[in-house]
């Protein structure tokens, strides 16, 4: 018989059938043989039906096809192999054992060719035909918790595409189609640095996620830093980890976001406000992908694609000193600039008809249309917020409207001054002259 690997057992979270409902077809033109089989394996609390010709046992298959197909070879009419061939036709999910005489060990290599999930010799050893039908079942359940956890992720993966994929790039401008552009091409590539440049709120985010989502890397983690929001001096720490010991408080191994980001994207927003000291150490990770955690005495190599975003001008830092020169140049391999929501202003209906079926769906509630006059209102404001602003005020909306028609007085600007919220001459009373 073939010598397998022993597949682990499995926990009954995995959707694991009880003996009792697994149901197993035994194939033999052997009386004998094919009663002592069926008669062990019920014993051992599988659901059991026998067959004495393959055509018989292939009309039963069609109608039912059973979790385990037990079958010999060397049969009088159909074979054992064009009964494997065929029921793998039928139903895939089915594994199917053979049997074989200890001189035909070249038809049970080609049945194993065919998709057998095993085979042992005649004569039958019933402990060993148990074990192998018990590892048959277990396989089976390992590949239904494949399949399904697959499913899930495929689930997550749409519903994650949904918010911050490229279908969450929203807009038919000329500046935020150079922008859908660049993220299509560099889903092509899953080692290209990027720097993602654009004011606060633009949706710097949303881009190096859709990039991510798109790639070979999309199953694997997308972490995101705040540049700004680490301590100068657990910088290091944060970036890279350490070992025990290696400062006060280091009671454990700790891995940092390289580590954690390993095989997927690490997105580095206000890169500009890293320090100095730790670009020295980006700039050689980025060259090399290898980092050294604090403490200690090696490196070892990650495989991370860095997508950096600004809001502030990194060419202004480096002639201030505040950026390093060469990091910038191996930042900017690919660089993606974000165009202000004030210079779209074509893109605001549509960003706000998707904003508000995204909020309505998270709320539970139908979203109420946007009238013309909502409308007309959201292309006056400036926008200093951008896109982020536009959801806010949507959001809070949808909220004072309890869920109806949502009126211009919803609408609360954060900034209500001409320099960001215009009035067109029939929207203003004319001021008398008297």
């Amino acid at each position: 018989m073939v010598q397998r690997s022993s597949v682990p057992a499995v926990k009954a979270h995995m959707n694991d059938k009880p003996e009792s409902s697994i149901t197993v077809m035994v194939v033999d033109d052997d009386p004998a043989v094919r009663q002592l089989i069926a008669k062990h394996l019920s014993n051992a609390g599988y659901h059991v039906s026998d067959f004495a010709d393959a055509q018989t046992c292939l009309a039963a298959f069609q109608d039912n096809p059973p979790d385990v197909l037990l079958t010999d070879i060397d049969m009088p009419g159909m074979d054992g192999i064009f009964l494997l061939a065929e029921a793998k036709k039928i139903n895939p999910s089915t594994e199917v054992v053979v049997i074989t005489g200890h001189a035909q060990k070249e038809n049970a290599i080609q049945a194993l060719r065919k998709g057998a999930f095993d085979f042992f010799e005649k004569p039958v050893d019933l402990a060993e035909l148990l074990e192998t039908i018990h590892r048959t079942v277990r396989y089976q359940t390992l590949v239904r918790e494949r399949d399904r956890l697959s499913s899930q992720v495929a689930a997550l993966s749409e519903r994650e595409a949904k918010r911050w994929g490229v279908t969450g790039i929203v807009g038919t401008s000329p500046g935020l189609k150079r922008v859908m552009a660049a993220v299509e091409s560099l889903r092509k590539t899953d080692k290209t640095t990027v720097l993602i440049q654009g004011e606060s709120g633009t949706g710097k985010e949303l881009v190096a996620r859709a990039i991510h989502l798109g790639s070979s890397r999309a199953l694997r983690p997308f972490i995101a830093i705040n540049c700004s929001a680490i301590p100068e001096q657990l910088a290091e720490s944060v970036f890279f980890g350490h070992v025990r010991g290696a400062f006060t408080g280091a009671s454990s191994d700790a891995k940092g976001c390289f580590d954690t980001a390993d095989g997927g994207t690490l997105f580095l927003d206000e890169i500009g406000d890293m320090p100095l000291n730790l670009q020295t150490v980006l700039l050689r990770v980025l060259e090399d992908g290898i980092i050294i955690p604090v403490g200690a005495q090696k490196g070892h190599s990650v495989n991370v694609r860095v997508i950096a975003a600004t809001n502030a001008s990194l060419p202004e830092r480096v002639a201030c000193g505040r950026f390093r020169q060469d990091l910038y140049f191996r930042l900017e391999r690919y660089l993606i600039e974000i165009p202000p929501l004030r210079t779209r202003k074509e893109d605001i209906p549509l960003l706000a008809e998707h904003f508000m079926n995204l909020l309505a769906c998270e709320m539970g509630i139908p979203p109420p249309p946007l009238s013309p006059d909502v409308i007309n209102s959201l292309e006056s404001y400036d926008y200093p917020g951008n896109v982020r602003e536009l959801k806010n005020i949507l959001e809070r909306a949808l909220i004072d409207s309890g869920g109806k028609q949502i009126s211009v007085d919803h609408l609360h600007y954060g900034t209500q001054t001409r320099s960001h919220l215009r009035y067109s001459s029939a929207e203003v009373s004319p001021v008398s002259s008297e």
